[in-house]
């Protein structure tokens, strides 16, 4: 196979010689991707054709989302489903005019064979060209129409917020936990959204969807019982069952989901959840030396495995336990001899089918003799599955998901209290800021390739890598008080709305505009303005809480009307989207409600319970601050904070104190804990 890569070399070849272009659209992590490669592109058959009759251009979806998101529209509108691999035959500007997503090698699974596709394709192109390039136009029109999303008319309100919440609720799977049948992904951003109206709207069902999901979740074979960790989805309503590879982004939206959980409702389970999912980023998923999380773990070793690293026969665990481990085990993660998955019945899916508590009312052992043999069985069974063949590493630092990783660690580390988090994240932001940063205006959307090389070729950074890297810089300067990070998202905000901004329609595009006289290449002509979580949380939105979160600092009003513009865009549609415009509703709570910031002076144990008290509870619109007295300074504090406590004199004599403020307005420095709480409360 002659593969090329997506650029201008490819097309002009393509133009050259007069053939149309295949091209092939996969993940590292895609199981199916890998099928097809061993089934067709590898078979010399099938390779002669596709040389014969195309030129053959691979894309990674991870390093290429634009051009991803732009032919999975298209395979949608010639097929009714996209996915990966994603197999589309284009005209040699690129336009497509048929595909797919996995072909088989022959005729099977009720699909044609790919090399009967390929030759048929061919054909078309070369014998019925006006019936391609009219396809091609129509495809194209429909991406147009379909990624160009626009709604003005409905008035931007809390109920608005409402009847997003309410359309994910009547989704919600009482007995399972998660939002419809199967398969079930997760929704981070649906989930904050509904625990923001539990407490602050007093939406009792919206409460009890939040806490039965994520309980369901993490006792569910889609989360790693051993090691940590969530995979991609589950193929079951129960949670059971999952496809087996692990992303990055899934991972840090649903660490700062269970954050938020324990930061509410104070529970030990949701903490240990968030406590795992940090520990198995540690050792699995980070560059401990120099900063940075990994875009992924795959699901399999190869062809022949379905998630055989993380399953478990029951003869497989016995040899591993002892006696007294093993009875605890097969009860308390239902390990049996007929386990859960299709290829291989004997194997299991550990999962958590009983509580410690529910399992001491049936035995004989006290919970805290169950709790040590259960400890002491998943070290053994984790120490043995570390023998195994493990699953693909991506180690690719991608800069949107690791700015996403960034502000989940910031987070963690302030509400549960652990240093290490909080110095890693500084770590790797420092080391994005450095490496996919010029300093201005231009944000890469690679940090380091798999082997730590520094891209060759610099792929511009999305509205997503912008938008959430000023989330995290505004996290970093929130946990350090270091002028350097509020600078750094100043400039990033300013560079996002240049790039990416439409003053005249309103909202963001997912891409820049081309310089003056370039071609964008193929389907990258269609403008974009992203707005459904899918699964990340959409650029649109992000990028408007982000300019919010700036607004408060800085003083600039433009970021505000900004922010408000680009949600009043969607404001007509946005309410069909429900589950997945979670990210929509949390912004629009922060545009329409006013901002609570909670400024900690002082060091030592009484500033670590004013911070703690004030931190206690989710909000969309609270911000905590910790600064040292030293900081209180008109050139280390941001421009509207400085207005607000640079006139307030340090209370006499006190080792630390709070400012509380709601919108512009701030109450007098307050030294106890109890009096933080009370103002809090009613400024909430």
């Amino acid at each position: 196979m002659r593969w090329h890569a997506w650029g201008p070399e490819a097309f002009s070849l393509a133009r050259d010689e007069n053939k149309p272009i295949l091209l092939d659209i996969g993940a590292v992590w895609c199981h199916w991707c890998h099928v097809m490669d061993r089934e067709s592109y590898e078979d010399p058959e099938i390779a002669r054709v596709i040389n014969d009759h195309y030129i053959a251009v691979k894309v990674d979806r991870d390093e290429r989302p634009d051009v991803d998101t732009r032919y999975q529209a298209a395979v949608s509108a010639i097929s009714g489903q996209g996915g990966w691999p994603l197999t589309a035959f284009l005209t040699p500007d690129g336009r497509p005019y048929f595909g797919g997503t996995y072909f088989p090698r022959d005729d099977r699974y009720g699909r044609p064979g790919f090399g009967r596709v390929l030759l048929t394709m061919a054909q078309v192109w070369r014998d019925r060209r006006e019936e391609a390039l009219e396809s091609a136009a129509s495809v194209m029109a429909a991406i147009e129409h379909n990624e160009s999303f626009s709604g003005r008319g409905a008035d931007l309100t809390l109920s608005l917020v409402d009847k997003i919440a309410g359309s994910a609720l009547a989704q919600f799977d009482a007995r399972n936990g998660g939002f419809g049948a199967q398969p079930k992904f997760p929704h981070p951003a649906a989930l904050d959204l509904l625990l923001e109206l539990a407490l602050h709207r007093g939406n009792a069902q919206a409460g009890n969807a939040f806490l039965v999901t994520l309980e369901k979740m993490a006792k569910g074979g889609v989360y790693d019982q051993l090691a940590g960790g969530f995979h991609r989805y589950s193929v079951d309503e129960r949670w059971v069952v999952p496809h087996f590879e692990k992303m990055l982004y899934d991972n840090t939206e649903l660490l700062r989901t269970y954050v938020h959980g324990f930061q509410s409702f104070v529970r030990e389970d949701l903490r240990q959840t968030a406590r795992e999912i940090v520990a198995w980023f540690d050792a699995t998923m980070t560059d401990r030396e120099r900063g940075g999380f990994f875009a992924s773990q795959d699901a399999d070793i190869n062809l022949e495995d379905d998630g055989d690293y993380f399953t478990w026969t029951q003869a497989e665990a016995r040899a591993i336990l002892s006696p007294a481990e093993m009875e605890v085990a097969e009860h308390y993660w239902d390990i049996g001899e007929l386990g859960d998955m299709h290829h291989n019945p004997a194997k299991n899916v550990l999962h958590r089918k009983y509580t410690v508590q529910e399992l001491a009312e049936r035995s004989v052992k006290s919970v805290g003799e169950l709790q040590e043999l259960i400890a002491s069985a998943q070290q053994k069974l984790l120490a043995a599955r570390a023998q195994r063949p493990t699953p693909f590493i991506d180690r690719t630092l991608y800069t949107g998901w690791n700015a996403m990783a960034v502000s989940a660690y910031l987070e963690t580390a302030r509400v549960l209290r652990m240093d290490s988090a909080r110095e890693f994240a500084l770590l790797t932001l420092s080391r994005l800021l450095s490496e996919a940063w010029d300093g201005d205006a231009l944000l890469h959307h690679v940090i380091a390739y798999h082997d730590g090389a520094a891209p060759a070729q610099k792929i511009p950074g999305t509205l997503d890598d912008y938008a959430f890297t000023i989330h995290a810089c505004v996290e970093a300067w929130i946990a350090t008080g270091e002028m350097r990070f509020y600078t750094a998202a100043v400039k990033l905000a300013d560079a996002m709305i240049a790039r990416f901004y439409d003053r005249v329609a309103g909202a963001f595009y997912d891409t820049a505009a081309p310089a003056e006289g370039a071609l964008p290449l193929g389907a990258l002509a269609a403008r974009r303005k992203p707005l459904q979580d899918a699964p990340t949380p959409a650029g649109n939105p992000t990028a408007a809480a982000a300019l919010l979160r700036l607004e408060t600092l800085s003083d600039r009003e433009e970021y505000r009307e900004i922010a408000e513009d680009t949600l009043g865009s969607f404001a007509g549609i946005v309410e069909h989207f429900g589950l997945y415009a979670g990210s929509y509703g949390l912004a629009l709570e922060r545009l329409l409600l006013d901002p609570m910031q909670i400024v900690v002076v002082g060091t030592g144990a009484a500033a670590d319970r004013l911070e703690a008290t004030a931190v206690a509870g989710f909000a969309v619109n609270k911000t905590v601050i910790r600064l040292a007295p030293s900081q209180l300074v008109e050139d280390g504090l941001p421009p509207a904070l400085a207005k607000m406590l640079l006139q307030m004199p340090a209370p006499a004599g006190a080792e630390a104190w709070a400012v509380a403020c709601l919108g512009r307005t701030c109450l007098p420095p307050i030294t106890d804990a109890e009096a933080l709480l009370r103002a809090i409360e009613k400024g909430a």
